[in-house]
């Protein structure tokens, strides 16, 4: 009975001591779980409240509130820019009006990238073109635009890739131009 005596003690010091190591091992990784990294600005409480104290201080104890916090009749500190697109708002205009008789593909005013569906001249059935305008600054500039111009005839029931003449392709970049320059000038 001695023997089993000492063996149920020492049974019950080895579980004991597997209880005392996982637990040391779950507070070790709770532990390096607290991060003391800085939390972002838009979420941080404490800075969140010092840049309005800060706001409701420039306003000079004056109306507060989202519209009223960026009015001011002189010299306002809130621009208010509205919806910006990536590129020459006048380019965009231009180009899109120049082309409006062709179906769109794809539009993206912050990539400044315009791309048409084929477009067949109803004159002449057997052309099709297709149209990319790249506008490439945000001012009003001769290089801010790049046009490509594709052109395919119906040779045997079958869409040929035809080259198109550099002029073709400067006159659409010129009437694009000249429209955002009338538009700049109105």
């Amino acid at each position: 009975m001695n023997k089993s005596s000492n063996i149920k003690k020492i049974n019950m010091k080895v579980a004991i001591m597997r209880k005392s190591i996982l637990l040391l091992i779950i507070c070790f990784a709770l532990t390096g779980c607290s991060t003391t990294f800085d939390m972002p600005d838009w979420l941080d409480a404490d800075k969140s409240r010092e840049k309005y104290a800060e706001r409701k201080a420039r306003n000079d104890g004056g109306p507060t509130g989202k519209i009223q916090d960026g009015f001011k009749l002189f010299q306002g500190d809130v621009r208010d820019s509205g919806a910006t697109i990536g590129v020459n708002a006048l380019l965009w205009r231009a180009s899109l009006d120049t082309i409006s008789f062709m179906p769109l593909e794809e539009a993206d005013p912050y990539g400044g990238i315009i791309t048409t569906e084929w477009y067949n001249n109803p004159n002449k059935p057997d052309e099709r073109y297709k149209i990319t305008i790249y506008i490439l600054d945000t001012r009003l500039r001769a290089d801010a635009v790049r046009v490509s111009l594709f052109m395919q005839q119906n040779l045997n029931g079958e869409w040929v890739n035809i080259s198109t003449s550099e002029d073709t392709r400067l006159q659409l970049e010129n009437s694009i131009l000249t429209k955002a320059r009338q538009m700049k000038q109105e």
